[in-house]
């Protein structure tokens, strides 16, 4: 550990000294070393604005103190969630990071574009990308990947999946840009899926229509079964009532969406659409649910984005620069050594696209001043 690098500690602690941190103090570890008297009067300063900032708490770390392996685990990637700050790991410290994604036209090449980008900003260390077609060559990635010393790897899509599981084992590998895995697929990863968190959605969906009490959710297991999981708590959380039902195709999705027509009460009832290919269908299920819940007056919410468009209330959708920058984090804390979270985790990244017109017929008024806290508006304004 060089004293530039401390330095280099101590300018990202001070740049993040000025962030504006809501609802919980901020704990700030400062590692330190020992430095002449020029150097640790300059030090001094820089601590005492640290320290004189309301809301940061910070814990000083002396580097003769620290023992490699436990230093390794602390510099993890810059990131602000919930009030905390992680401390930025140098470059060259995990060394490089591989982005497989999907060799893939417009507009879906935009998207992992923009997840790449915010990878390569918050990695802090070299990053090679490799576009995956669906004929890939498993053995010269993995070459490719042995000569470039690759110890960690971020799949994007189905493809870049497929080609991380074919890696060796003791390559560390974080996904995303897929909604969900199957067991097989996942090998004990971290996949970081497009699925907007429950939590948050019902969140919003309180913000907007407080009087809401029961959400019915249709729902393939095969694909949902974890997500479902997760709603049922964030239901509990938010005082709602969660209603899920399983299908598995979709002339059974349809029979329940008649049924789930036939006795909502408009007045506590909402409705659900999740990512899920066997229940929720574009041009099947999607025209019945709409026509039904505007006769009805009953409020529907998804998680893909272009139902909103059609007349869904509001979506959650992904903000793929914080994305990647999240999946850029997972990947140094695999490299470095730190325990890490396994299994498949909400999209917690998101923007909130929202249909004025739904809202209206809803009764739900927005003051333009309101409708500016939303990423995206429809019809476009």
């Amino acid at each position: 550990m060089t004293l530039s690098l401390v330095r280099f500690l101590l300018a990202c602690l001070f740049a993040a000294s000025a962030l504006q941190v809501q609802a919980e103090t901020t704990r700030i570890a400062v590692i330190y070393t020992e430095a002449d008297d020029s150097s640790a009067s300059s030090f001094a300063g820089m601590l005492g604005g640290i320290e004189n900032t309301p809301g940061i708490e910070v814990i000083l770390l002396s580097l003769k103190d620290l023992e490699e392996p436990r230093l390794s685990q602390l510099l993890m990637a810059s990131k602000q969630r919930s009030g905390t700050i992680q401390l930025a790991a140098a470059g060259g410290s995990v060394g490089p990071i591989a982005v497989l994604y999907p060799d893939i036209g417009e507009p879906y090449r935009s998207i992992f574009s923009k997840i790449i980008e915010g990878i390569e900003e918050t990695s802090q260390t070299k990053v090679a990308s490799y576009a995956v077609g669906s004929n890939f060559n498993a053995q010269a990635i993995s070459g490719e990947l042995k000569r470039q010393d690759i110890r960690v790897v971020i799949a994007l899509g189905r493809n870049g999946l497929r080609a991380a599981s074919t890696l060796d084992k003791d390559i560390g590998v974080v996904a995303g840009g897929i909604v969900s895995v199957s067991d097989s697929d996942q090998r004990g990863n971290a996949v970081l899926s497009l699925a907007p968190d429950p939590a948050l959605l019902f969140a919003r969906l309180k913000a907007l229509s407080p009087k809401t009490q029961r959400v019915f959710v249709v729902f393939d297991p095969r694909q949902n079964a974890w997500l479902i999981k997760l709603a049922r708590e964030a239901a509990k959380n938010h005082g709602i009532e969660l209603v899920a039902q399983e299908a598995g195709d979709l002339k059974t999705a349809l029979g329940i969406y008649q049924s789930i027509f036939a006795t909502a009460d408009a007045k506590r009832d909402a409705l659900w659409l999740p990512q899920d290919s066997a229940t929720v269908d574009d041009s099947l299920v999607l025209p019945l649910v709409l026509q039904e819940s505007w006769n009805k007056s009953l409020p529907v919410f998804s998680s893909n984005v272009s139902h909103v468009k059609r007349g869904a209330l509001f979506a959650l959708y992904p903000n793929n620069f914080e994305l990647g920058r999240n999946l850029a984090s997972s990947a140094i804390g695999i490299a470095s050594g730190s325990s890490a979270t396994r299994g498949v985790l909400p999209l917690r990244d998101v923007l909130t696209a929202f249909n004025t017109r739904t809202a209206s017929h809803l009764g739900l008024a927005m003051s333009p001043a309101q409708q500016q806290r939303f990423d995206l508006l429809f019809p476009e304004q």
